[in-house]
């Protein structure tokens, strides 16, 4: 008698799902449509981005070959064609490279280059850090200690990437523009450092030597 129940209640079952199937059956089968294409999609873009990479690459080594072989206005082409097409990696690499090339002819256009990627709030913490210590060593030379310091104070904190530069950067600003009292400052920034890299505290020390001597008090 059990057995003749479970069959009954199989049946029912299987008429149940019928009609569900039947009712939803247009709906699932449009998911799963879905499903498919989506993952399509999704590898088809995977593929072009990862085509896209490929060529950047390849296109931005030719480009660094082209400046190291000492043709830097074709270099400065190629890098700019990047910097305006290439994935977004490629994208600000080629920038950087550009603002390079155009530094040998002309430094203030170049700085004013590195300038705009750091005003460039789509680009990392970490490469706007770097175009401020690039801007800065093209203009350490020109512009006065205000000028530098309100660029790198920032970098020059204790936790920054580029910190050992940008207190050399400021330091060196300092002496030039005769501001002895904040050229002492990065210099002792310097040698307090303890990972401060060797060639940078031997120039650091260099500097130091320069310096008058502190006035008793």
């Amino acid at each position: 008698m059990s057995e003749l129940f479970d069959e009954v209640d199989e049946e029912v079952r299987r008429e149940q799902l019928k009609k569900l199937w039947d009712k939803y059956s247009l709906y699932f089968i449009a998911l799963m449509v879905l499903i498919v294409a989506a993952v399509g999609g999704w590898r088809g873009y995977q593929y072009l981005e990862a085509k896209k990479a490929a060529e950047a690459g390849a296109t931005f080594e030719k480009a660094v070959e082209l400046s190291e072989q000492g043709k830097h206005a074709e270099a400065e082409t190629a890098f700019a064609d990047l910097a305006a097409k290439a994935p977004s990696g490629y994208r600000i690499l080629s920038r950087l490279r550009a603002a390079a090339e155009v530094s040998a002819r002309d430094p203030k256009a170049a700085a004013k280059m590195f300038d705009d990627i750091v005003a460039d709030r789509s680009v990392g913490s970490e490469w706007q850090d770097l175009a401020k210590i690039r801007a800065a060593s093209l203009l350490v030379d020109s512009a006065s200690y205000a000028d530098i310091q309100q660029r790198l104070e920032t970098s020059a904190e204790p936790k920054s990437t580029f910190r050992h530069s940008a207190r050399e950067l400021l330091a060196l600003s300092a002496w030039r523009n005769n501001d002895m009292t904040a050229a002492r400052k990065w210099v002792d920034a310097i040698a307090e450092d303890g990972e401060t890299p060797p060639s940078l505290r031997s120039r650091a020390e260099a500097l130091q030597a320069l310096l008058p001597p502190v006035a008793k008090s």
